[in-house]
Protein backbone atom coordinates (compact mmCIF):
# COMPACT_ATOMS: atom_id res chain seq x y z
CA UNK A 1 0.00 0.00 0.00
CA UNK A 2 1.29 3.33 -1.07
CA UNK A 3 0.09 6.38 1.21
CA UNK A 4 1.91 9.76 2.68
CA UNK A 5 2.23 10.40 6.19
CA UNK A 6 2.93 14.25 7.19
CA UNK A 7 4.21 14.76 3.95
CA UNK A 8 6.35 12.15 3.19
CA UNK A 9 5.37 9.31 1.20
CA UNK A 10 5.76 5.54 2.14
CA UNK A 11 4.76 2.21 0.91
CA UNK A 12 4.27 -0.75 3.36
CA UNK A 13 3.39 -4.59 2.44
CA UNK A 14 1.42 -5.43 6.12
CA UNK A 15 -1.93 -7.88 5.93
CA UNK A 16 -4.86 -5.78 4.59
CA UNK A 17 -6.58 -6.21 7.88
CA UNK A 18 -3.46 -4.33 10.42
CA UNK A 19 -4.90 -1.56 11.57
CA UNK A 20 -3.71 1.94 10.78
CA UNK A 21 -2.45 2.19 14.69
CA UNK A 22 -0.19 -0.39 14.12
CA UNK A 23 1.10 0.46 10.80
CA UNK A 24 1.98 3.89 11.63
CA UNK A 25 4.02 2.63 14.94
CA UNK A 26 5.44 -0.69 14.16
CA UNK A 27 5.90 -0.15 10.76
CA UNK A 28 6.81 3.14 10.41
CA UNK A 29 7.75 4.37 14.08
CA UNK A 30 5.48 7.48 14.48
CA UNK A 31 4.43 7.28 18.15
CA UNK A 32 2.02 9.60 18.57
CA UNK A 33 -1.59 8.13 18.17
CA UNK A 34 -1.33 5.76 21.06
CA UNK A 35 -3.09 2.80 22.03
CA UNK A 36 -5.58 3.00 24.69
CA UNK A 37 -8.47 0.62 23.97
CA UNK A 38 -8.63 -1.13 20.52
CA UNK A 39 -12.56 -0.44 20.24
CA UNK A 40 -12.82 3.44 19.05
CA UNK A 41 -13.76 4.56 22.40
CA UNK A 42 -10.86 6.69 24.05
CA UNK A 43 -9.54 8.73 21.17
CA UNK A 44 -6.47 8.54 22.22
CA UNK A 45 -5.03 6.91 18.01
CA UNK A 46 -7.04 9.66 16.82
CA UNK A 47 -5.26 11.03 14.05
CA UNK A 48 -6.29 12.44 10.54
CA UNK A 49 -6.97 10.77 7.46
CA UNK A 50 -7.49 12.54 4.05
CA UNK A 51 -8.42 15.91 6.63
CA UNK A 52 -10.55 13.75 9.13
CA UNK A 53 -10.35 12.57 12.60
CA UNK A 54 -10.35 8.91 12.74
CA UNK A 55 -9.54 6.60 15.47
CA UNK A 56 -6.73 4.79 13.49
CA UNK A 57 -7.16 1.49 15.60
CA UNK A 58 -10.18 0.92 13.27
CA UNK A 59 -9.10 2.02 9.81
CA UNK A 60 -7.26 -1.05 8.32
CA UNK A 61 -4.33 -1.26 5.85
CA UNK A 62 -6.82 -1.91 2.87
CA UNK A 63 -8.29 1.62 3.23
CA UNK A 64 -5.11 3.16 2.72
CA UNK A 65 -3.95 3.24 -0.83
CA UNK A 66 -3.28 6.93 -1.94
CA UNK A 67 -4.50 7.99 1.48
CA UNK A 68 -2.82 11.02 3.85
CA UNK A 69 -2.06 10.79 7.04
CA UNK A 70 -1.95 13.30 9.43
CA UNK A 71 0.00 12.72 12.84
CA UNK A 72 0.16 14.45 15.72
CA UNK A 73 3.99 14.92 14.54
CA UNK A 74 2.66 16.61 11.16
CA UNK A 75 0.34 18.74 12.48
CA UNK A 76 2.28 21.76 13.12
CA UNK A 77 3.45 23.57 9.78
CA UNK A 78 7.37 24.64 8.97
CA UNK A 79 8.59 23.73 12.33
CA UNK A 80 5.55 25.92 14.03
CA UNK A 81 3.17 24.08 16.61
CA UNK A 82 -0.86 24.04 15.26
CA UNK A 83 -3.18 26.72 16.97
CA UNK A 84 -4.34 23.90 19.24
CA UNK A 85 -0.75 22.98 19.88
CA UNK A 86 -0.26 26.39 21.13
CA UNK A 87 -2.82 26.63 23.16
CA UNK A 88 -2.42 23.09 24.98
CA UNK A 89 0.91 23.96 26.04
CA UNK A 90 -0.06 27.79 27.43
CA UNK A 91 -3.56 26.09 29.48
CA UNK A 92 -1.24 23.54 30.61
CA UNK A 93 -3.75 20.45 29.99
CA UNK A 94 -1.75 18.02 29.68
CA UNK A 95 -0.94 15.84 33.44
CA UNK A 96 -0.17 12.58 32.52
CA UNK A 97 -0.36 13.25 28.90
CA UNK A 98 -1.09 10.13 27.20
CA UNK A 99 -4.34 11.19 25.65
CA UNK A 100 -3.17 14.42 24.29
CA UNK A 101 -2.67 13.76 21.12
CA UNK A 102 -5.71 12.26 20.06
CA UNK A 103 -7.59 15.00 22.07
CA UNK A 104 -5.20 17.12 19.78
CA UNK A 105 -6.25 16.40 16.86
CA UNK A 106 -10.33 16.02 16.99
CA UNK A 107 -9.74 19.60 18.41
CA UNK A 108 -7.84 20.42 15.27
CA UNK A 109 -10.72 18.67 12.86
CA UNK A 110 -13.63 20.47 15.17
CA UNK A 111 -11.94 24.21 14.49
CA UNK A 112 -11.24 23.30 11.10
CA UNK A 113 -15.56 22.04 10.60
CA UNK A 114 -16.38 24.79 13.35
CA UNK A 115 -14.31 28.32 13.62
CA UNK A 116 -16.15 29.20 16.53
CA UNK A 117 -17.18 26.22 18.50
CA UNK A 118 -19.40 26.62 21.89
CA UNK A 119 -19.07 24.82 25.00
CA UNK A 120 -22.16 22.97 23.44
CA UNK A 121 -20.20 22.15 20.08
CA UNK A 122 -16.78 21.41 21.72
CA UNK A 123 -18.45 18.83 24.56
CA UNK A 124 -20.18 17.16 21.37
CA UNK A 125 -17.54 16.51 19.09
CA UNK A 126 -14.59 16.11 22.02
CA UNK A 127 -17.42 13.63 24.10
CA UNK A 128 -15.44 10.39 22.42
CA UNK A 129 -11.69 11.31 23.50
CA UNK A 130 -11.32 10.52 26.87
CA UNK A 131 -8.88 11.98 29.64
CA UNK A 132 -8.24 9.63 33.10
CA UNK A 133 -7.01 12.37 34.24
CA UNK A 134 -10.13 15.02 33.80
CA UNK A 135 -8.74 17.88 32.62
CA UNK A 136 -11.96 18.62 30.38
CA UNK A 137 -12.22 22.14 31.77
CA UNK A 138 -8.35 23.00 30.23
CA UNK A 139 -8.89 21.15 26.80
CA UNK A 140 -12.49 23.18 26.74
CA UNK A 141 -10.09 26.80 27.05
CA UNK A 142 -7.50 25.47 24.96
CA UNK A 143 -10.36 25.05 22.23
CA UNK A 144 -11.67 28.56 22.75
CA UNK A 145 -7.89 30.29 22.50
CA UNK A 146 -6.84 27.68 19.69
CA UNK A 147 -9.77 29.27 17.73
CA UNK A 148 -8.89 32.70 18.71
CA UNK A 149 -5.57 31.94 17.66
CA UNK A 150 -6.51 30.70 14.39
CA UNK A 151 -9.26 33.49 13.31
CA UNK A 152 -6.37 36.31 14.21
CA UNK A 153 -3.83 34.45 12.34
Amino acid sequence: MRFTVNGVPHEVDVEDDMPLLWVLRDELGITGPKYGCGISQCGACTVHLDGTAVRSCQVPASELEGAQITTIEGLGTNGALHAVQAAWIAHQVAQCGYCQAGQIMQAADLLAAVPEPTDEDIDAFMGGNLCRCGTYPRIRAAIHDAATRLREG
